[in-house]
């Protein structure tokens, strides 16, 4: 009882000179004080609630008929759902991966939409690219040549984006179909479309003042294209949505939401 009773007037006798430091203090002190810690509050807790709501939205993105539709299936039910499908409106979903569903403990899901390759419907893109922590660009590796020029053109479209651009979206170059035999390998492709994303610099450079389709130019100036040039990264891989083997892309899109 005595240590209580001693500990009582400790805490007394503290409080008063606390109170008594504060009556010496300035108004203006003590206001300007109390609202620096106010503000630091704020900040600090703004900032733990920016770290928690990070976006866990991918974008799969690329031209009508490169698999996109036939990988979003993989990846959410580890079905290919009955092969090629084209899509006219956004698939979209928040998921674990089907692989993972084996997997212990709690694991954060994704949001992943599977954006329209038609010409008509790619400013669709647009609406979810702010919400964006990564983009998968998917190119048909059996019919490439055909479509290079077309699929270049989209992918610099993508890269020379604001929000991308700002952001520094992460955007993975998904080579599918990389299972048949007459398939290009991701390094052609690469190779490609690097070639032809500088022509598309080249071409558009020279009209820049009249192009308001882009927002950004790529490229180190005076040097040929490369995709380590982009402020943002830029890294490629191959995988078949048709027999399942998406592992590289599922590992691109773990390395930026972690499960």
């Amino acid at each position: 009882m005595e240590n209580l009773e001693d500990l009582k007037l400790m805490a007394e006798q503290w409080t008063n000179q606390g109170l008594e430091y504060l009556q010496k203090i300035p108004p203006f002190q003590l206001y300007a004080a109390i609202g620096l810690l106010l503000l630091t509050t704020v900040l600090l807790l703004s900032f733990r609630l920016v770290r928690r709501t990070k976006s866990n939205t991918v974008l799969l993105s690329g031209l009508s008929g490169s698999g996109k539709t036939v990988l979003f299936y993989q990846l959410r039910d580890g079905s290919s759902h009955q092969g090629s499908v084209t899509s006219m409106e956004p698939n979209e979903g928040t998921f674990v991966f089907h692989f993972e569903h084996a997997k212990k403990g709690k694991i954060k899901p994704v949001h992943l939409v599977d954006v329209p390759g038609h010409s008509r419907l790619r400013p669709k893109l647009e609406e979810f690219l702010p919400q964006a922590a990564a983009i998968v660009f998917v190119v048909d590796a059996l019919e490439f040549l055909p479509n290079c020029r077309a699929a270049s053109e989209y992918l610099y479209d993508i890269l020379t984006n604001a929000n991308v651009v700002k952001k520094k979206i992460p955007v993975l170059l998904c080579c599918n179909k990389t299972d048949k035999l007459t398939a290009h390998t991701k390094e052609f492709i690469k190779k490609q479309m690097e070639k032809e994303i500088e022509k598309l610099r080249a071409s558009r450079s020279a009209v820049s003042t009249a192009d308001i389709a882009n927002d950004y130019t790529i490229g180190i100036e005076g040097e040929v294209f490369s995709f380590s040039h982009c402020c943002n990264r830029v890294t490629v891989a191959e995988a078949s949505g048709l027999i399942g083997e998406t592992v590289q892309v599922q590992d691109f899109i773990r390395e930026y939401i972690k499960p």
